[in-house]
C-alpha cells in the first residue's frame, strides 16, 4: 500500500499536508469512522480521496449536486484518476455497463447523488462491487436541524447495511454542535474520530458596511481592488440585472443561477475561471465545490440567508492565504425586507394544517385513502386555486416533503419538441400575422436541421436570446403556428410529480409531526435572528461572532474586520488627520514613505490605512502609491 504522503506527491504535486489532513486521512486509513468539520477551503475532498486511492477497491461518494460532482471527476481524471457518475438519463443498459466498469476497468470513485439511493436496481449493482470507503461530502444535509436539509440523506443508511464492515468518513464546512450530533446519530458512526478545524481566518477580512448607494460602492471596490471577485444577491433576475449594470460601467462580469441551462452554466463558470470575466454575480447555487485561489473579494449585495451560509459563500475569497476581504453591503432596507421574506414567511402549525388538507381536495382524495402513482402537479395554479402566498405554501412543502409525507419531483429535463407539417417551399406562400413571426420560422430553419422530417428539440429560452424577446412570447407564436397546422408543437412539461406517501388522515398526520415540526420552525427563525444580531452587532470582531456561533469560546480578536479596525481607530487619536495631511504635500505616496513621515507605531499607521481605504478616504494605484479621495 502506498502511503499518503507518497500519493500526495504522486498526484497532487505537494510534498506536505494541509492542517489536520494528515491526522484524519490516517484514522480513515485505519477503518475508524471519521467525522470532519473543516471550513470552505481547508481541502475535504482530500480526506477521502487518499484514502481511498492507497486501498483496493472503489470509494462510493455521496453528492448533493450534479456540477460539484463533474467537476470532481474532471480534476480526477486530470490526475489520471478514473472517477464516474451516474447520469440522470442514463438507461439500465448504460448502468450494468457502468458497473461492469467499477468491477473490471480499475475505476476508484463513484459519485452518486442521494436520490439514487432509492433504487433498489442501483442497491443491488452496489452489492456486486469491491466499496472501500463511503464518503458523505456536505453532510450537514442529512440534519433538519441544518441550514441544507436534504431528506434522501437518510437514505445513505441502506449503503451501510449493503457493506456493513466499510467505515464511514463525514465531510462538512459548517455544523453547529446540535448539527454535528445529528450528522453522527444519523449515519451510525460507530466510535467515530471527530476533527474540527477552527472557522477562524486569519488572512479573511469581515466587513459590514451600511451603506445606501450600493452600486457606488461596488465601483469604488472593483478600482480598488481588480481582482477575482464572486458578488452574492437574492434573485435569479437580479444577477442578470446587476452584472448587466456592471458591465455598462466599463467592468467585466458574467452571472450564473440556477434557473441557467447547463451550456450557460457552464460558459459563465468558464469565462470567469479564465479571468476573462473578473466579476461574477451569482445567487447562492454558484460556489459548492468551487476551487479558485486567487479571490479577493466576496461581496454580499443582498443578505445571506443564514449565517452557515455566509460563512461558506465569504469562504470562497482567500484561499491563497493572502489578505481577502468578505464585505457586505446592507441598510435597514435589507434588514425590514429580510425580516419580511424570511420571518413571516415561514407558516404556523394551523396554516400547515389547511395547506396539507386542501392538496389531498386539489386531487380529490377521500379520507382513509392513497393514491400510489405519481400525479401531475402544477404549484402556481395549485396557490392560485387557494389564494396562497407562494413563499409561505413553498415552506410548508419543504415540511411536509422532509417529513415524508408527500415527495416532489422535478419534471424540467425534458424538452420542447416541434416538427413542420407543411413542405419547405409552402412556407413561403404562408401570411403571417406578424414579422415576427417570420423572423421566428427562418431562426428555427437556420439553426435546426430536420425539422421537416423528425421531431427536432428546442430550446426557448436561447430561440428568445437570439430574437431579443422574452421566452413567453416565443411559446405563444409557436402555439399560434401550431393552430395554424404548420408545425407541431409540444412544450415541456414544466409540472412536477407528486406523490403521496401516506394515506389522507388531514390533521391528525400533522398533530403526529408537531413536536418536530414546530422545533423545525423555530431552528430556522432563530437562525434568521441570528443572522439579522450579526449584522447589527458592531461592538464584537466579526471572528469572535462566528466562532461562537459554531461553539469555538476560545476565539481571538482577528484585529482585520470592521469592528477590530474601528476599536483601534478610536484608540488611537490624531493618527487619521496626520497621515491624511501628508497628501498636503504630494498627490501619491508610498506605505514605506507614510511610515518613514510618521514617528508613530509601525502597525498603527497600517490598521488606519486599512480602515482609510475601507472608508474610501484613501485609495491604492497599480503601483501600490496611495492617493486621497
Amino acid at each position: 500500500m502506498m502511503l499518503p504522503k507518497d500519493i500526495l506527491k504522486r498526484y497532487w504535486g505537494h510534498s506536505s499536508f494541509r492542517n489536520l489532513q494528515e491526522e484524519i486521512i490516517n484514522a480513515v486509513i485505519s477503518k475508524n469512522d471519521v467525522f470532519a468539520l473543516l471550513p470552505t477551503g481547508a481541502g475535504k475532498s482530500l480526506c477521502y480521496q487518499i484514502p481511498a486511492l492507497a486501498k483496493e477497491g472503489v470509494c462510493l461518494v455521496i453528492s448533493p449536486l450534479i456540477s460539484l460532482m463533474k467537476d470532481q471527476i474532471e480534476q480526477l481524471e486530470k490526475k489520471g484518476i478514473k472517477a464516474l457518475t451516474i447520469e440522470s438519463k442514463s438507461s439500465v443498459d448504460e448502468i450494468v455497463t457502468l458497473f461492469d466498469n467499477l468491477k473490471f476497468g480499475n475505476y476508484k470513485f463513484l459519485y452518486l447523488s442521494p436520490e439514487r439511493l432509492n433504487s433498489e436496481f442501483i442497491l443491488n449493482k452496489l452489492k456486486q462491487i469491491q466499496v472501500n470507503l463511503i464518503a458523505v461530502d456536505e453532510a450537514h444535509c442529512i440534519s433538519e436541524w441544518g441550514h441544507d436539509f436534504r431528506p434522501s440523506y437518510r437514505l445513505i443508511h441502506k449503503v451501510r447495511e449493503i457493506h456493513p464492515d466499510v467505515n464511514i468518513i463525514a465531510l462538512t464546512a459548517t455544523a453547529t454542535k446540535k448539527v454535528t450530533k445529528d450528522i453522527i446519530e444519523n449515519l451510525n458512526l460507530k466510535k467515530s474520530a471527530v476533527f474540527k478545524k477552527s472557522f477562524f481566518r486569519e488572512n479573511l477580512a469581515y466587513q459590514v458596511i451600511q451603506i445606501e448607494n450600493k452600486i457606488g460602492k461596488l465601483e469604488k471596490i472593483f478600482k480598488k481592488n481588480p481582482y477575482p471577485t464572486i458578488i452574492y444577491v437574492g434573485s435569479r433576475r437580479k444577477t442578470e440585472d446587476i452584472s448587466n449594470l456592471i458591465n455598462s460601467k466599463g467592468y467585466s462580469s458574467t452571472f450564473y443561477h440556477g434557473g441557467m441551462n447547463s451550456k450557460s452554466k457552464s460558459k459563465a463558470f468558464n469565462s470567469w475561471m479564465k479571468e476573462e470575466k473578473l466579476i461574477m454575480v451569482a445567487t447562492n447555487a454558484f460556489g459548492m465545490g468551487i476551487d479558485k485561489p486567487n479571490v479577493k473579494i466576496v461581496i454580499h449585495l443582498d443578505l445571506p440567508a443564514s449565517i452557515e451560509n455566509y460563512v461558506q459563500e465569504a469562504g470562497r475569497a482567500g484561499r491563497s492565504g493572502e489578505k481577502s476581504f468578505s464585505v457586505i453591503l446592507q441598510n435597514e432596507n435589507d434588514i425590514n425586507a429580510f425580516k419580511k421574506n424570511k420571518l413571516e414567511g415561514y407558516p404556523t402549525l394551523k396554516e400547515i394544517k389547511i395547506v396539507h388538507q386542501k392538496l389531498y381536495q386539489y386531487f380529490q382524495i377521500a379520507k382513509g385513502e392513497l393514491r400510489e402513482n405519481s400525479l401531475d402537479f402544477n404549484f402556481l395554479k395549485f396557490c392560485e386555486t387557494y389564494n396562497f402566498s407562494h413563499k409561505k405554501t413553498a415552506n410548508i412543502f419543504r415540511i411536509l416533503v422532509n417529513n415524508s409525507i408527500i415527495e416532489i419531483n422535478s419534471k424540467y429535463s425534458k424538452k420542447s419538441t416541434i416538427i413542420f407539417k407543411i413542405p419547405g417551399n409552402h412556407l413561403a406562400r404562408q401570411h403571417y400575422n406578424s414579422k415576427l413571426t417570420k423572423k421566428l420560422i427562418d431562426l428555427i430553419l437556420r439553426s435546426h436541421g430536420g425539422v421537416f422530417q423528425k421531431e427536432i428539440r428546442i430550446n426557448e429560452f436561447n430561440i428568445a436570446k437570439s430574437l431579443q424577446i422574452n421566452s413567453l412570447t416565443v411559446r405563444n407564436e409557436l402555439h399560434a403556428l401550431d393552430q395554424l397546422d404548420i408545425i407541431d408543437y409540444k412544450e415541456a412539461n414544466s409540472n412536477e410529480e407528486l406523490t403521496f406517501l401516506i394515506p389522507r388522515e388531514d390533521d391528525r398526520t400533522i398533530n403526529r409531526l408537531s413536536t418536530p415540526i414546530e422545533k423545525f420552525l423555530n431552528q430556522q427563525i432563530r437562525k434568521s435572528e441570528d443572522l439579522i444580531y450579526f449584522i447589527k452587532n458592531n461592538t464584537i470582531c466579526r471572528s469572535i461572532q462566528l466562532s461562537n456561533y459554531f461553539g469555538e469560546k476560545k476565539a481571538l480578536k482577528c484585529g482585520i474586520c470592521d469592528v477590530c479596525i474601528s476599536e483601534k481607530t478610536n484608540n488611537t487619536s490624531g493618527l487619521e488627520k496626520d497621515i491624511l495631511e501628508l497628501f498636503n504635500h504630494k498627490k501619491e505616496i508610498s506605505q514605506k514613505e507614510i511610515i518613514f513621515s510618521l514617528d508613530r507605531d509601525e502597525k498603527a499607521i497600517l490598521i488606519h490605512l486599512r480602515y482609510l481605504l475601507s472608508k474610501d478616504k484613501i485609495g491604492l494605484t497599480k503601483n501600490n502609491k496611495f492617493f486621497i479621495l
